[in-house]
């Protein structure tokens, strides 16, 4: 393991950490809205760079050590946060690398291989979307709930009242397997410790972008492409999984049973880090 080290990138700090041989062929993880390198367990990283991979993850902008903007006012647009993407594999000096992104990651994922299919080695898109359309199934209605009438946040200069609320946070999308609420609170305390601003995470929910939507090329995508969805995924129902594996040309869907819209939990870490490896052979 090297790091965590802050790299200059696109004119910002980015915080990032490697596992396993830079010899190896590079994995590169993209995580979710306000969500920090964290949630990229180390365990499952260092079981992925145990299989001959070498595994980058990184604070996107506004979380963890990397640059941040004052919240509520991010001082960047989407494009920014994509195009920090392509500097950072220029900052680590790699031609390509395995592109595995999970929800706001795996759009992110899905616009990297349309724009610079050169630097995609392959795709992992986990629990993501093509993006919101009339066809595809709906949130659930707890679901909906929770975005029309959120909880109001803590005190975030309270780090015990800002632990328990992300624990709450990511209560809401766990699916069948259960929420295991001791790693859940052991993630969300190092979140804690480590963010120079933890409001300003919400700065992501914010974001414009001027990309327009991704599924009418998804046809484009020419990298293999593997789709990893839960059948229980409350925000993305497995049809969001679906689509994407019926539109995007020879993509290959895995469904894991139980699993909501989440990180991999780790009880089906063997199954996931077996099609991982087996994808990015």
């Amino acid at each position: 393991m090297s790091g965590p080290d802050l790299l200059h990138v696109n004119g910002i700090e980015l915080c990032v950490e490697t596992f396993g041989s830079p010899d190896d062929p590079a994995l590169l993880l993209l995580g979710g809205a306000s969500a920090s390198m964290d949630w990229w367990q180390s365990e499952f990283c260092e079981r992925l760079a145990d299989g001959g991979r070498f595994v980058i993850r990184y604070d996107p902008r506004d979380t963890g050590e990397s640059t941040s903007a004052p919240a509520g006012a991010p001082d960047y647009t989407a494009d920014d946060m994509l195009a920090d993407i392509v500097a950072l594999l220029d900052a680590l000096e790699l031609e390509r690398a395995h592109i595995v992104g999970v929800s706001m990651g795996g759009g992110m994922a899905q616009w990297v291989a349309l724009e610079h299919p050169d630097r995609v080695a392959t795709l992992t898109l986990i629990s993501t979307s093509p993006g919101p359309d009339d066809d595809l199934p709906p949130m659930t209605d707890r679901l909906q709930k929770l975005f029309s009438d959120p909880p109001p946040p803590p005190d975030w200069s309270d780090r015990d009242a800002a632990t328990d609320y992300i624990v709450e946070e990511h209560r809401p999308y766990a699916g069948s397997l259960g929420f295991d609420e001791d790693v859940v609170r052991a993630i969300a305390t190092t979140v804690v410790g480590r963010a120079r601003d933890l409001a300003a995470a919400g700065n992501h929910w914010q974001l414009e972008g001027s990309g327009g939507p991704l599924r009418p090329r998804l046809g484009s995508i020419a990298v293999p492409t593997l789709v990893i969805h839960g059948t229980d995924d409350p925000m993305f129902p497995l049809g969001h999984g679906e689509a994407l594996a019926r539109e995007i040309p020879d993509a290959r869907l895995v469904t894991i049973e139980g699993m909501g819209h989440e990180y991999p939990p780790r009880a089906v870490w063997d199954q996931v880090i077996t099609e991982l490896l087996r994808h990015t052979a």
